[in-house]
């Protein structure tokens, strides 16, 4: 039976408060590391991923009872390796950026699910639809735009803005494939368990072709790991994966576009990264495209 806007809207609101507190539980990692190299954010990916997939190990066994095609399967799979590369990347990110700037870049989704959308399933965007999206993308870009001073002098700043935009991309590559093994019947936990252990199994080698190890860290960079694992991950993604069932890629999408404004937010709070004027502006206008894109929903 098919949920109530409402209920939707409760799961995906906990799901951006999950999401939302990974950057911190990155920085906060760093920080306590002293350690803003690729192989340590490599290290923290695996990490997520690994405890998310042991977390999970004793749903395997219902796994063999679903009845679906292999091509199923294979799609579970395919949005494994997408979020295996996605949390590389993004993750990679806040290593040479801000957390606004970071988090903005990798939630410019509906870009790329919209236009992978359009491509494969031949999915039409509803005019109310189409203008929510380009308020809400207007303002990811003024937060952006005014968080780029605190960042302007970082040599590596642009690289951080382009490892962020390879994780949208993963991302939207991610939860195209997401939607796709669920509606040919893969039940959520066997959805989940397959993409989440496919990622860690991706992740798992790249920390230490990177000059990375797995232990000598800070007993608080574990903490912050499981804690990743636990409430971005398992509570976090799945609630996306679960309203995928429900909804457009498109609309889960730029719902996922408030998770700027909450690490923006809890930035300010705990790692005090005040926002400038310019990224309040900004958030208050991507809530209301998103507002907009999940009342044109009902």
């Amino acid at each position: 039976m098919q949920p109530k806007l409402w209920q939707l809207s409760i799961v995906l609101l906990i799901g951006i408060l999950a999401v939302s507190a990974a950057a911190i539980f990155i920085r906060l990692a760093m920080d306590s590391a002293a350690n803003y190299t690729i192989g340590f954010s490599l290290f923290l990916s695996a990490f997520r991923l690994v405890i998310s997939a042991l977390i999970l190990l004793p749903t395997w066994g219902k796994i063999k009872q679903v009845q679906v095609s292999s091509q199923t399967y294979y799609l579970a799979i395919a949005a494994g390796i997408c979020l295996g590369f996605h949390f590389a990347t993004w993750i990679s990110s806040l290593a040479f950026t801000s957390v606004a700037a970071s988090t903005t870049l990798v939630t410019t989704n509906p870009i790329w699910v919209a236009l992978f959308s359009r491509w494969w399933f031949k999915e039409k965007l509803s005019y109310k639809t189409a203008i929510a999206i380009a308020i809400a993308l207007f303002g990811s870009v003024l937060i952006a735009v005014a968080d780029s001073s605190s960042v302007g002098n970082n040599p590596n700043s642009l690289l951080g803005a382009i490892l962020a935009l390879i994780g949208a991309i993963m991302a939207s590559s991610y939860i195209i494939f997401s939607r796709q093994a669920q509606q040919q019947g893969l039940s959520l936990t066997s959805y989940i368990a397959i993409a989440y252990s496919t990622a860690a199994l991706i992740l798992l080698p790249l920390p230490v072709l990177f000059g990375a190890s797995y232990g000598g860290y800070p007993e608080e960079v574990y903490i912050y790991g499981f804690l990743m694992a636990i409430f971005s991950q398992i509570i976090g993604h799945t609630s996306f994966n679960w309203a995928l069932r429900w909804l457009s890629p498109t609309i889960v999408t730029l719902c996922i576009l408030v998770e700027p404004v909450g690490s923006s937010i809890l930035a300010w709070i705990i790692l005090q990264e005040i926002p400038s004027m310019g990224v309040i502006v900004g958030g208050l206008i991507l809530l209301l495209g998103v507002t907009m894109a999940v009342m044109s929903s009902e």
